[in-house]
């Protein structure tokens, strides 16, 4: 009794799933982009707005954490700040090397809820570029944001969520 169809089918399958599984990533990225479900703002440097909606206000408030074994210590000046949607804001931030050794550190922003995230537009942010930091050094670093006046009317409130990271090895072995 020969099982080669059954053989072939296996074989077919696990084929597949192989390409299944390798074409999840960018399916799960064309997906969030598509729905606005993941979270991601831009990190392009906005335009500045042209229009503000004065008889709306939207809650943004920051959290900062860092990666596991990061030595950095970043947090905002204000946890939370209203905005009218249009209207340009700056919030500064401090940042910490908490280490005696110079370090870069990366910060990768993510916006909650989701569908808010493309409606987030930044002009300046710590997050557009890599931060070099002295050991034990202390900086400022400035936000300037605007919420889109597009903004859907079912969102009252938002997070923009730093996560930072020690990128010190891979920022050395590209110079």
């Amino acid at each position: 009794m020969t099982h080669a169809p059954l053989l072939k089918r296996l074989v077919l399958i696990c084929i597949g799933m192989f390409a299944f599984a390798f074409a999840l990533v960018p399916l799960y990225d064309v997906f969030c982009d598509i729905t606005g479900l993941n979270g991601k703002p831009s990190l392009e440097q906005a335009q500045q707005s042209n229009t503000i909606t004065d008889n709306r206000e939207v809650d943004v408030s920051f959290t900062t954490h860092a990666q596991s074994g990061a030595p950095f210590e970043v947090k905002s000046h204000e946890y939370s700040v209203v905005v009218k949607p249009g209207a340009m804001r700056e919030v500064l931030f401090k940042a910490k090397n908490l280490s005696n050794q110079d370090k870069v550190m990366q910060a990768v922003p993510s916006v909650s809820p989701g569908k808010a995230a493309k409606y987030l537009h930044k002009m300046a942010c710590f997050c557009f570029d890599q931060q070099p930091l002295k050991a034990g050094e202390e900086v400022e670093f400035k936000l300037l944001f605007y919420v889109d006046t597009e903004l859907p009317s079912d969102v009252e409130e938002l997070t923009l969520s730093y996560t930072v990271f020690d990128i010190s090895s891979q920022f050395l072995a590209s110079n």
